[in-house]
């Protein structure tokens, strides 16, 4: 089993900027394949926002966050990170960390999700 707890929430203005970390220990950490960050908002639906690939470090973002948010990984420490900078208030969100483990399968370990509030 893999345990993802993740970071870095928080209240913050629009404009401003926070970094999500989330950290992956277990037996099974070391067998992680890709790992993303997905957020839900108050009566959404949960929705992909960034991902980063294990194999070729392929990174991929919802259209709304590019050039804002930017994803990372620690390989040595099991951490991924997400920056975010210039945020807005429908960036609002509880954000969840996500992980693969295998190569094709789907993300099937989450994080317990901390929350990103952005006033205006």
């Amino acid at each position: 089993q893999v345990l993802l707890v993740e970071s870095g929430g928080g209240l913050v203005q629009a404009g401003g900027s926070l970094r999500l970390s989330c950290t992956a220990s277990g037996r099974s950490s070391r067998s992680i394949y890709d790992m993303g960050w997905f957020r839900q908002a108050p009566g959404k639906d949960r929705e992909f926002v960034a991902a980063i690939g294990d194999s070729d470090g392929r990174l991929s973002y919802r259209t709304s966050v590019k050039g804002r948010f930017t994803i990372s990984r620690d390989i040595a420490t099991n951490t991924l990170y997400l920056q975010m900078n210039s945020l807005k208030p429908e960036d609002t969100a509880v954000y969840y960390c996500a992980a693969k483990s295998s190569p094709t399968g789907g993300y099937n370990y989450w994080g317990q999700g901390t929350q990103v509030t952005v006033s205006s």
